[in-house]
């Protein structure tokens, strides 16, 4: 018999892999190689006890623990069709996992909850892809900084999560300037080439392990001011990093090309 923070089936054998990926926006659903490659990549994993998420669409500090139980979602966008508000997606929540994680991080800086805070549309839109039943436990924290190093360490305590069954998941863009995007052109149009320059500079550090110069992005990274004029899209990447690093493991790209412009790079640690 399990308890409120046990979970239900057994834990895979083995360490799970951490996921880092451009989550697109509503419209990603209509985007049929997209959602395509999103489900061809859950098919190739093991299939988790539950999902950790980190998502750019929400900050909030110290680290906050979402809701453990099944809540509406969070449509934090606007101007939108009808449809799009319409979404749902009912994952069941993960106590068990809400207490592994403050006590991963609780013994350094406090955890703060927020138990009737939905999965937002950076954590369900591509979830709703990987994992169309609804049937793993998600998870989502918040971001409680967009400093780079500290994200890193963030990571680095909630790394062995992934022995116990835990898919950890960054969501974010590998390039974001919407100030740049034109949703007039086609999604596949070609990319301008700031956002070229990006995402083959963190594509290469990132293959290469060279965590390093993905820390220092914005001194090391080309265009980097203009890939990122704010960097919360890019955040999730260095929690997946530090949840990466313990076995100095280094990234594989899924997922490539671009999405109006923007680098939807997708990134395997395992």
């Amino acid at each position: 018999m399990t308890s409120a923070l046990e979970p239900e089936s057994a834990a895979p054998t083995g360490r799970l892999p951490v996921l880092y990926f451009g989550h697109g926006a509503p419209p990603l659903a209509d985007d049929e190689l997209w959602t395509g490659q999103f489900a061809a990549w859950a098919r190739d994993l093991p299939r988790p006890r539950a999902v950790l998420i980190v998502s750019a669409h929400w900050e909030a500090e110290p680290v906050t623990i979402g809701a453990t139980g099944t809540v509406p979602l969070v449509y934090d966008f606007w101007g939108f069709p009808q449809r799009y508000y319409e979404v749902r997606y009912p994952a069941p929540g993960a106590p068990w996992l809400a207490a592994r994680v403050r006590r991963l991080l609780g013994g350094t800086a406090p955890v703060a909850d927020a138990p009737d805070r939905g999965l937002d549309h950076g954590a369900y839109v591509p979830l709703k892809e990987m994992y169309p039943d609804a049937d793993v436990p998600v998870l989502q924290v918040s971001l409680p900084t967009l400093d780079p190093r500290d994200l890193f360490e963030v990571g680095r305590r909630l790394a062995p999560l992934r022995e116990e069954g835990v898919l950890i998941m960054g969501s974010g863009f590998l390039t974001h300037n919407l100030s740049c995007v034109d949703l007039r052109r086609a999604p596949d149009q070609a990319p301008p080439q700031w956002s070229a320059e990006f995402d083959d500079w963190a594509h290469r550090a990132a293959e290469a392990g060279d965590v390093d110069a993905l820390l220092d992005w914005r001194v090391k990274g080309p265009a980097a001011d203009i890939a990122h004029p704010r960097s919360e899209h890019l955040a999730p990447l260095f929690v997946s990093l530090g949840a990466g690093a313990v076995t100095s493991e280094r990234a594989r790209s899924v997922i490539d090309g671009f999405w109006y412009g923007l680098a939807k790079r997708a990134f395997q640690f395992d």
